[in-house]
């Protein structure tokens, strides 16, 4: 689609040779031909006018409008009185056929993929009102880099709304605005990495490809700790020589459960004794429904935990921040890398996240989506209870997605196909799991961007395929 000029002439790279045995006006025909037969420039794209494109190349008007008048007789370009000269539509040759697309994937009735929220319910006109108020409050000397850690602004905000809301040990001078969890964690690594640990866990089930994946960005080696209904084992984690252990404390994923109080102190214990650290996923902490809230493990330990926190559910993955509330030891090497990475998280977007925490729009929007999630979930638990009674929901206190717990005898694999085949997108446990055994058969159900009417619809297609058979 060519570029759409709205009153200015546009740019175009052309250069002439006066020591050259050509003629200028044959440089500037032959170089424009070149141009248009190539693509360079495409059919219906403007050119500049004939006074811009002389002053740009130091050569007469009259030399430069006649040699538009020479490719338009040869058909190159077009001109019509008071519009602009553009490239003709016919003066290209024919594009080669396009490849026939793949088949589209069908439309499904229901997609239960998990880690996404409700992106309908994205606060649009609050954004836009932060992102308008931060702009007109924003000082020049923001538009510079500036700190790598972040905006002074939002590093404040942040760390006031962690004190209230997490009872984290949240300082403004040792938080550092990432983008999103995923950087969040390379930087911890990378930091560890060069304090000289080795050997990072992660929780098993969890999310073995990320953790894998950013350890051996960082150099490391990733082990899997099991994890049980009281959390992750301790016991296992000294056994393992991991110096680093990544973990989701108040809302375990993928399983759901709560790491219980022993076992937190334990953690705080094992990484005290290992000169260790503690790296704190602080997952789907904003929504929970029907138990008591659970504190930010980093309060217990800030000099022994990282936390890491992002806006990617309670707002939109989109955005891409995040912070991470960095232990005294680590934050210069945090902060170090997190100027040689990107110098810096986008400020504009900083300060508008600072505006809508500060002004309740952020909090009245967690609201919300709490009632929105918490019907969901009722949804759900009904619509299985109504049409496939003998499966067992768990994980169901707080975040937006379930663990169905199905008959021993259920083939993950075939179950998925036959479900994909009626329109209905579900995921099994075996992704989750470092192994990636099927057994014990289990689907994570995310209905966080699913409506009421899909999550019944969807449920009620597929039921019986929960019989195990």
């Amino acid at each position: 689609m060519p570029v759409q000029w709205a009153g200015l002439s546009p740019e175009l790279l052309l250069t002439v040779d006066r020591d050259s045995e050509q003629r200028l006006s044959a440089q500037v025909e032959g170089q424009l031909r070149d141009a248009i037969r190539t693509g360079r420039l495409q059919a219906g794209e403007r050119l500049p006018s004939s006074r811009e494109l002389a002053r740009e190349l130091g050569l007469s008007r009259g030399l430069v409008q006649d040699c538009y008048a020479q490719l338009q007789a040869e058909g190159y370009l077009v001109t019509r009185v008071g519009s602009a000269t553009r490239v003709a539509a016919c003066a290209q040759p024919a594009a080669p056929a396009p490849a026939s697309p793949p088949d589209p994937r069908p439309r499904l009735i229901a997609d239960f993929r998990h880690g996404v929220p409700d992106l309908t319910s994205f606060p649009l006109a609050d954004w836009l009102w932060a992102t308008r108020e931060a702009a007109r409050r924003m000082p020049t000397a923001d538009l510079d880099y500036g700190d790598p850690r972040g905006s002074s602004a939002l590093r404040e905000v942040v760390a006031g709304y962690l004190r209230r809301v997490r009872g984290a040990a949240a300082d403004p001078a040792r938080t550092v605005v990432c983008s999103g969890y995923a950087q969040g964690l390379s930087l911890t690594l990378g930091a560890l990495a060069r304090r000289g640990a080795r050997v990072v866990a992660y929780e098993d089930p969890g999310g073995p490809a990320t953790a894998r994946a950013a350890a051996e960005a960082a150099g490391l080696t990733a082990v899997p700790v099991p994890v049980d209904e009281a959390g992750l084992d301790v016991r296992e984690l000294a056994a393992t020589g991991a110096r680093a252990v990544i973990v989701t404390p108040a809302h375990q994923w993928p399983t759901g459960v709560v790491l219980a109080p022993e076992r937190r102190h334990a953690l705080i214990d094992w990484a005290v004794r290992r000169d260790g650290y503690v790296i704190e996923d602080d997952y789907d902490a904003e929504f929970r429904y029907d138990r008591e809230p659970v504190g930010a493990l980093q309060g217990l330990a800030a000099d022994r935990v990282i936390s890491i926190g992002t806006v990617s559910k309670s707002l939109a993955p989109a955005l891409r921040l995040g912070w991470l509330l960095c232990p005294p030891a680590l934050l210069g090497l945090v902060t170090d890398l997190k100027r040689v990475t990107d110098r810096g998280s986008p400020t504009l977007d900083q300060l508008a996240l600072a505006r809508l925490i500060e002004s309740g729009r952020y909090d009245r929007h967690l609201r919300r989506m709490r009632t929105t999630y918490a019907t969901r979930r009722t949804t759900l638990v009904e619509a299985l209870a109504a049409h496939a009674p003998a499966v067992r929901l768990s994980g169901l206190a707080a975040g937006f997605h379930a663990v169905a717990h199905l008959p021993a005898t259920t083939d993950e694999h075939t179950l998925l196909n036959a479900a994909r085949a009626r329109g209905v997108g579900l995921y099994g446990m075996s992704t989750c799991r470092t192994s990636e055994t099927a057994d014990p058969p289990q689907l994570v159900l995310g209905f966080g961007n699913v409506m009421e009417r899909a999550i019944a619809d969807g449920v009620a297609a597929v039921a019986d395929l929960f019989d195990g058979r």
